[in-house]
């Protein structure tokens, strides 16, 4: 599949125009989880279904306050792979983890306000 790229300058330099999924998978971001696949019977797993939910969910609330993992991380208290983890889907946080990351997103929310 070949694309035209897109660019526009400014200021005599050249710049090329990214989806934003595109830069951020460049930047290191990482997108959001996969949804899990239906099992024979056509229900979702449940433990995978509520991991992706809540990664997606963490993902969108992180960048809307304007924090970086490390940031969110350091914040609430938890190591940086730890949150990585959480959003990936990969992991299931404590409860405690859960309203660690609640209080420090609420609270960089009420900053930004």
């Amino acid at each position: 599949m070949t694309s035209e790229i897109q660019t526009v300058t400014l200021g005599g330099k050249r710049f090329v125009i990214l989806s934003e999924v595109e830069y951020r998978r460049l930047a290191g971001e990482p997108s959001e989880p996969a949804r899990p696949r239906k099992d024979a019977a056509g229900n979702y797993p449940a433990v995978e279904a509520l991991r992706s939910m809540l990664g997606r969910k963490l993902i969108r609330r992180r960048r809307a306050a304007g924090l970086t993992q490390a940031e969110l991380a350091r914040r609430a208290g938890i190591r940086a792979e730890t949150l990585n983890r959480i959003e990936r889907g990969t992991n299931s946080p404590s409860v405690a983890t859960v309203e660690k990351l609640d209080r420090a997103l609420r609270e960089a929310a009420d900053e930004v306000q």
